[in-house]
């Protein structure tokens, strides 16, 4: 009985529209739009986040990440002079932390030197990472062929190396690197591997900007018998050098619960052994927290932008719905000296309205998951529709046309019949 009259309360309202369709329609442009706004807000936010916290989960939720940061220079300095600037981690840092920083599973210690890599005449402007064996699993290092350093590579100190994809590309285009070697300096590494693509990452991270993909990975030991600790740095007017034994260090904490403990007696240990701050310890795992919040301010934000262009539209409807009342006075006074109630006169009318709403939300959801779709191929931005905010977005479609038809309802339903029959 009652979803019987309910679809008649819904053939009325779409009689009604349709008797006046321009005006309806250009009445629900405004949902049509606000819907639409907000669903694609919402999709670009959520990409946004996702986007960050794949990176950041990339870097390792239970990782805590330490590299050396270049202190300050000295303004005394003159700036013709030749100077040696020592800053950073040590291997006496990593032998340390291991003995003392609590719920630690591994670590893996990484030294960079920027070098030409050289496939004959092919030339590649790249790094050298010279890596301890457990590189691979504390970082997620996936590969794309071969292998991965090993321990016996390692110990014997073997010119071996693993390909960043980038520098695959570059070195071997048309050849299979697993056959062919990597000329650094003097020295030839067999390839014995290559990387699966990194892409970009957060700058304090591993793998910051795609530099796994531009780099070879040796042995550790390899590279700190066969490249000096000194990097030469010139620029116009002044030459220097900087001399680094390690550029970072990745420590896996044994379990998410223990990674702020671990954290903070990392911070501690470093502070005292490094007091002038050449050092920088980032926990990804605050990073994701920090992402969090950020999405909810984010969404906040959105939220409001779209009670805003949801009012705009809801108050266009209340206008439209108001006029008709005022078109239909007549009618209404004949409806309700046939015996119909005010409950009557109110459904009727909020049903229109609602139908207005929610006709309009759906259109609007379309253009809201055709909008992520544009923005994503013209400005290759990472974008996501879910449903949760589809549903959201048609539910506060339909509420809105409830809240703004109320009034004009129940002034339809309080018109007296007799002024209202008499109304021309």
């Amino acid at each position: 009985m009652i979803g019987a009259r309910a679809r008649r309360l819904v053939r009325l309202a779409l009689k009604s529209l349709w008797a006046h369709r321009l005006r309806s329609l250009l009445t629900a442009l405004g949902m049509v739009f606000g819907v639409g706004a907000v669903v694609a807000m919402l999709a670009v936010g959520e990409g946004a986040s996702r986007d960050a916290q794949q990176q950041f989960l990339r870097l390792g939720s239970r990782n805590i990440i330490v590299r050396s940061v270049k202190p300050p220079e000295s303004t005394s300095a003159s700036a013709t002079r030749s100077f040696v600037v020592a800053y950073g981690l040590e291997l006496s840092d990593v032998e340390v932390v291991r003995a003392t920083v609590p719920h630690l599973a591994r670590t893996a210690a990484r030294r960079d030197i920027p070098s030409d890599l050289w496939n004959g005449a092919r030339k590649h402007r790249g790094s050298v990472f010279g890596v301890e064996t457990s590189y691979r699993e504390v970082t997620n290092l996936e590969l794309a062929r071969g292998r991965f350093l090993t321990d016996d590579d390692a110990r014997t100190k073997k010119n071996v190396c693993v390909l960043g994809a980038a520098a695959a590309e570059a070195l071997f285009p048309a050849s299979d690197p697993l056959v062919g070697s990597v000329r650094v300096g003097g020295d030839y590494y067999g390839v014995v591997g290559v990387a699966a693509r990194r892409g970009t990452a957060p700058a304090s991270g591993a793998g910051a900007s795609g530099e796994e993909d531009s780099a070879v990975f040796v042995p550790l030991a390899a590279a700190l018998e066969r490249f000096s600790p000194l990097i030469r740095v010139q620029t116009s007017g002044s030459r220097s050098a900087e001399r680094v034994e390690l550029h970072q260090l990745i420590a896996e904490v044994s379990g998410t619960e223990q990674v702020t403990a671990a954290a903070r007696a990392l911070r501690t240990l470093l502070e005292q052994r490094h007091p002038k701050g050449d050092v920088n310890v980032v926990v990804p795992l605050e990073l994701l927290e920090e992402a969090a919040r950020t999405k909810r301010r984010f969404t906040m934000v959105l939220a409001f932008i779209a009670g805003v262009s949801l009012l705009v539209g809801g108050i266009g409807i209340m206008n439209i719905m108001l006029a008709n009342v005022t078109e239909r006075t007549r009618e209404i006074g004949i409806r309700r000296a046939l015996g119909a109630r005010r409950r009557d006169v109110v459904l009727q009318f909020l049903a229109e309205t609602i139908v207005l709403a929610t006709v309009g939300g759906a259109i609007g959801l379309g253009l809201g998951v055709g909008l992520p779709f544009a923005i994503t191929k013209a400005f290759d931005t990472p974008t996501a529709v879910t449903a949760s905010s589809l549903v959201m977005a048609l539910l506060v479609s339909a509420a809105t046309g409830i809240v703004f038809g109320l009034y004009p309802a129940s002034r339809a339903a309080a018109l007296d019949p007799v002024e209202a029959l008499r109304h021309d």
